[in-house]
């Protein structure tokens, strides 16, 4: 079992930065890959980047690709999602996700991970 808890979302403006933390409570926290997802007021939620146990592979969706970089401190039992060249679409709320890797599982699908944080929201303004 994990908690988990983001921080470090607010309002930005269009071309800023943002770096986004999750916090995690357990003691297995390197057992885990870990998630970005983000929902739009009206959209489905979405994929928005991935990390390895180890922090070796990475994976984002093409719209932050280049901008966006996900990263992890397995000793503070943290990662983080650093946000550049914020646009206006990248307004929603951001929710941390832990898969401890119980079964094969795709990076890009909700079902694959198995904690979830209460969100963050992240609003980008022009």
């Amino acid at each position: 079992q994990v908690q988990l808890v983001e921080s470090g979302g607010g309002l930005v403006q269009a071309g800023g930065s943002l770096r986004l933390s999750c916090a995690a409570s357990g003691r297995t926290f390197r057992s885990y890959a870990m998630g970005w997802f983000r929902q739009a007021p009206g959209k489905e939620r979405e994929f928005v980047a991935a990390i390895s146990r180890s922090g070796g592979i990475t994976y984002y969706a093409e719209s932050v690709k280049g901008r966006f970089a996900i990263s992890r401190d397995n000793g503070q039992n943290t990662v983080y999602l650093h946000m550049n060249r914020l646009k206006a679409e990248d307004t929603a709320v951001y929710y941390c996700a832990a898969d401890q890797g119980r079964a094969s599982g795709t990076y890009y699908r909700e079902r694959t991970y198995d904690y979830w944080g209460p969100g963050t929201q992240v609003t980008v303004s022009s």
